[in-house]
C-alpha cells in the first residue's frame, strides 16, 4: 500500500444574481490590508515540542462552554469536539498543511477512479475494556457517522459499503468520488467507536458518549457535571511510552474574567481557543509564563461573517444589501471590535485553505455616501420606517463576546445611515431556535468554521439543498442560486485538483456579487499554554487532538 498526498429557497430577485462585477459600485479588493498576521500564517510557538519528554504529573485544560456530550459520534458542538480525541481516536491524524499521518490506520491507498480507499489497521490495539480492537469498528463507526453525525451524513453519504476482507483491513467502497475523504478521518471529527457497545440503540443516546471507552492514551474516570472531567493514564496504549503524564483534567470556568484569572495564575495549563476577553490579550501575552501558540487551528478555520435573512423582501433587493456592506468599515471591526484577533478577508473561504482561497476578490468599501444613495435608489428614503428612519431590523448574534461586540458595532454604523437594528440577547440554545428553526432574524452575526475543506465546511452555508428549517448551521440566509448549487455539486465529486480549485474560485466570486451574506473576518485562535508544558501542538486540530505527546517540564 502506498499513502497518497491528500487530496434563499428561490432566486435572488431584483438583480442579485445576475449582476456582473460591474454591477457592483465601488468595488475595491483587500489586497494591501494591515493587521496582526493571522494565526495560521504563523510559526509554533518556541518550546512547544523541545526537549527529552519527563513522565508523570496532571495536566489541566481548559474548556468553554462545558460540552453537551464527550463523544463525537453523533454530535460536532465545539467543545465535544476539543475533549473526545483523549479517549476515542480515529484512522488519521493530519499535520499543519493537513497531510495525512497514521493513528489506528498504519498506511492507505486509493483507487485510481477514487472509489475506494483500503485501510491497513493498526495491529494489538485494544478498548479500554480488553476488547480487541478490529475491522468491524471501522465498519460499523463509518455506518454511524453517515447516518447521525451532523457532517458525516454528507461526508460518508457516498459510501456504499464498508468491507472487512480481515481484522486489520478496512475497504470504504464509494458509489461517486469523495475528494475530500481523506482530509475527514481525524478523531474529533470521524472518532471509531468500538462496535460491542454501539450495536444496540441509537448512537446519539448511547452511554458511552458521555462515560467513553475508547482505544486512545487517556481513561475516563468521572465528569462532575459544572466542574471538570477526569481522565487517567491508559497504561495499555499502543504508542508506548505515550502518554507521558499519569492525569488529564478539563475544567469548565463558565465566567470569562475567571477564566483570564486560571490562566494567568497557573491553575490551568492549555487554554484552547483564546477563551479570555479580548481585551485581556495583550496583557497576557506579556506574562512570561505563559505562551500563546497559534497552531493547531488548521483543521477548524474560523470566519466571521453577517448573515441577511433573504426571507425578508426588503433585504431581497440587493442595493440594499449592498449598502449595508458599505456602512461597515471592516477596519474599525478588526482593529477595535475584535482588538486585531483576526484578518480581513474578501470572501467566504478562510486563508488557510490555500489552495481555494481568492485573496482578490472585490469588496465594497466603506462609504456611507454610497450606502445612503443605493437606499434612496431601493425606496427606503428617510422617514419610511417613521422618524428619520429608513428600516428597522432585528439583528441575533451569536451569544460570545465577538458576537455581542459586533452587533453593537452594526447597531452604530447601521444607524448612519437611517437603519435601526434591534439586539436580541439570548443563550446558545435560544440562538441556533431563533436563526435556524423559527426564523425569528433579518440579520444574523455568526462565526463559522470552514473546516479541513470547503465542500464540508463552506458547502452547508450557500447550497440551497441546506436549506432546512430547524437545521442548526447551515444556509441560514435561504440563498439560493442554481449555478452556485452546480459549482457546489460538482467540486464536491471533481478529484482534479485544478479544476476543483477554479470551480470553487468560481463560486465565490459569485457570493461576493450577490451577498447573501458578508464575510468580515478571518479569526485568529490562540491556544494559551504554561510555558512549562510541551508536546502540546503537534497536529492541525491542536488541543483537539490525543495530548499523548504532551509533557510537564521544570
Amino acid at each position: 500500500m502506498t499513502t497518497p498526498t491528500a487530496f434563499p429557497r428561490r432566486r435572488l430577485l431584483q438583480g442579485g444574481a445576475s449582476l456582473g462585477l460591474t454591477g457592483l459600485t465601488g468595488l475595491t479588493g483587500l489586497t494591501g490590508l494591515t493587521g496582526l498576521a493571522p494565526s495560521w500564517a504563523q510559526a509554533p510557538a518556541a518550546g512547544a515540542t523541545t526537549g527529552t519528554p519527563v513522565r508523570g504529573g496532571t495536566l489541566t485544560v481548559l474548556i468553554d462552554p462545558e460540552p453537551p456530550t464527550l463523544t463525537t459520534i453523533a454530535h460536532s458542538a465545539g467543545a465535544s469536539v476539543l475533549i473526545s480525541a483523549k479517549t476515542t481516536e480515529g484512522l488519521l491524524t493530519y499535520d499543519f498543511d493537513l497531510s495525512p499521518q497514521p493513528q489506528l490506520a498504519t498506511a492507505w491507498s486509493v483507487s485510481s477512479d477514487g472509489l475506494q480507499y483500503t485501510f491497513a489497521l493498526r495491529r494489538g490495539v485494544k478498548w479500554h475494556d480488553g476488547k480487541p480492537f478490529t475491522s468491524a469498528d471501522v465498519a460499523h463507526s463509518i455506518g454511524l457517522l453517515k447516518q447521525y453525525h451532523p457532517r458525516g451524513r454528507a461526508t460518508f453519504s457516498s459510501v456504499a459499503e464498508v468491507r472487512t476482507p480481515d481484522a486489520y483491513t478496512a475497504v470504504l467502497v464509494l458509489s461517486k468520488p469523495v475528494p475530500y475523504l481523506l482530509t475527514a478521518l481525524s478523531a474529533a471529527e470521524s472518532p471509531i467507536v468500538p462496535k460491542h457497545l454501539y450495536e444496540s440503540g441509537k448512537a446519539d443516546a448511547n452511554p458511552n458518549n458521555n462515560a467513553p471507552i475508547g482505544t486512545g492514551p487517556f481513561v475516563f474516570k468521572e465528569w462532575v457535571r459544572g466542574s471538570h472531567v477526569t481522565y487517567e493514564r491508559n497504561p495499555e496504549y499502543w504508542d508506548n511510552p505515550k502518554p507521558y503524564v499519569d492525569r488529564l483534567i478539563v475544567r469548565f470556568i463558565p465566567d470569562a474574567a475567571a477564566r483570564a484569572a486560571a490562566i494567568e495564575k497557573g491553575e490551568v495549563h492549555l487554554s484552547p481557543g483564546t477563551p479570555v476577553p479580548l481585551g485581556d490579550v495583550e496583557r497576557l501575552r506579556a506574562k512570561p509564563n505563559l505562551v500563546f501558540e497559534p497552531n493547531g487551528y488548521q483543521y477548524i478555520n474560523n470566519v466571521s461573517r453577517v448573515e441577511f435573512n433573504l426571507e425578508n423582501p426588503a433585504l431581497q433587493d440587493l442595493r440594499v444589501r449592498q449598502a449595508i456592506a458599505h456602512a461597515i468599515n471592516r477596519q474599525v471591526v478588526q482593529k477595535t471590535v475584535w482588538y486585531g484577533q483576526g484578518r480581513l478577508i474578501p470572501g467566504p473561504v478562510h486563508p488557510a485553505l490555500k489552495k481555494f482561497y481568492v485573496p482578490d476578490l472585490p469588496v465594497l468599501p466603506h462609504d456611507v455616501k454610497q450606502a445612503e444613495a443605493l437606499l434612496d435608489a431601493a425606496g427606503f428614503t428617510r422617514g419610511k420606517a417613521g422618524g428619520n428612519l429608513r428600516l428597522k431590523l432585528a439583528l441575533v448574534p451569536i451569544p460570545n463576546e465577538g458576537g455581542q461586540r459586533t452587533a453593537e458595532y452594526l447597531k452604530q454604523s447601521l444607524g448612519r445611515i437611517g437603519i435601526e437594528v434591534t439586539i436580541g440577547a439570548q443563550d446558545f440554545a435560544t440562538y441556533v431556535r431563533r436563526v435556524y428553526a423559527d426564523r425569528a432574524f433579518d440579520l444574523h452575526v455568526s462565526v463559522m468554521s470552514n473546516t479541513f475543506d470547503p465542500t464540508v465546511g463552506i458547502q452547508r452555508l450557500y447550497w440551497s439543498k441546506n436549506f432546512k428549517k430547524g437545521l442548526p448551521f447551515s444556509n441560514g440566509s435561504g440563498y439560493s442560486n442554481p449555478e452556485v448549487d452546480r459549482l457546489l455539486e460538482a467540486a464536491a465529486v471533481e478529484v482534479d485538483e485544478g479544476r476543483r480549485s477554479a470551480a470553487f474560485a468560481e463560486f465565490q466570486r459569485h457570493i461576493v456579487r450577490d451577498l447573501p451574506d458578508i464575510t468580515l473576518l478571518a479569526l485568529d485562535n490562540y491556544t494559551i499554554a504554561d510555558r512549562r508544558v510541551r508536546g502540546h501542538t503537534v497536529s492541525a486540530d491542536g488541543i483537539a487532538g490525543n495530548l499523548a505527546g504532551a509533557w510537564i517540564g521544570a
